[in-house]
């Protein structure tokens, strides 16, 4: 699979470089198609995506799309939900329509198979029933390869035929849990992960560098053909050999 990894020196300048490439994709999404429809992960991708965006003047959140790549199944005010981070983070910021914030139905409690069933109205809704194709789906990688809520292993590294899965059995708490399949990750327009430190070290160079391991992250190929990009800062590149960092 294609790679382009930016290694930058600081999580400051990480942001910077992110801040450019998500600017860069809103506006070519907007000209093209009059909105940008976007899909993001927890953990610390939020806070790294946000630092710049937030006051980014020249991108038009009007137009945007906000979808999450996968979900916990808690109150959208709960310290585990993503969707909070990501309010805290850039939404609060900014001025993206509250119709155009495309949050878990809360209202199913810990029921994910229907929480899952209704996201999936909502992602079919919006693309018209046509195989999603997000604008960009950001993502983070997790410390055993895992990204959106697909962990190694697990039966839904293999789903088809959903685009929105359920999962009960998390190996990371909460163990409710909804989140994108393969086949819609893979059919974005760019899929970009964000990491950053250096406990990603091994993991990191396991994934860009060791492809046979199959790993989640290692299952992201773009149907396009389009580069899988990853923004690192240099502490979680720490292991990475020199040819397999492009410069951005």
């Amino acid at each position: 699979m294609a790679q382009a990894a930016y290694a930058f020196p600081t999580t400051d300048a990480l942001s910077a470089g992110l801040n450019d490439f998500v600017a860069k994709r809103s506006k070519a999404a907007i000209a093209d198609h009059g909105s940008f429809s976007i899909a993001v992960s927890g953990g610390s991708l939020p806070k790294l995506l946000a630092k710049d965006l937030k006051d980014n003047k020249d991108v038009d959140f009007s137009k945007w799309h906000v979808f999450w790549a996968d979900e916990r199944c808690v109150p959208l005010d709960h310290a585990d939900s993503n969707y909070l981070e990501l309010k805290k983070q850039l939404l609060d910021s900014v001025s993206i329509p509250s119709d155009n914030i495309h949050t878990i139905n809360t209202s199913f409690g810990k029921d994910a198979a229907k929480a899952a069933e209704d996201y999936e109205k909502d992602v079919r809704n919006y693309f018209h029933n046509e195989l999603p194709k997000f604008d960009l789906i950001l993502l983070g990688m997790g410390p055993d390869g895992h990204c959106c809520s697909l962990f190694p292993g697990h039966p839904l590294l293999d789903e088809k035929k959903l685009w929105v899965a359920p999962i009960t059995d998390s190996p990371k708490p909460p163990p409710e849990r909804i989140t994108l399949t393969f086949p819609v990750v893979n059919n974005a327009r760019a899929i970009a992960f964000v990491t950053a430190g250096e406990g990603k070290q091994d993991m990191l160079q396991q994934i860009l560098e060791k492809p046979e391991l199959e790993l989640p992250c290692q299952r992201v190929k773009p149907v396009n053909n389009s580069p899988v990009y990853w923004f690192v800062d240099q502490p979680a590149a720490g292991k990475l050999q020199p040819a397999t960092l492009s410069q951005y």
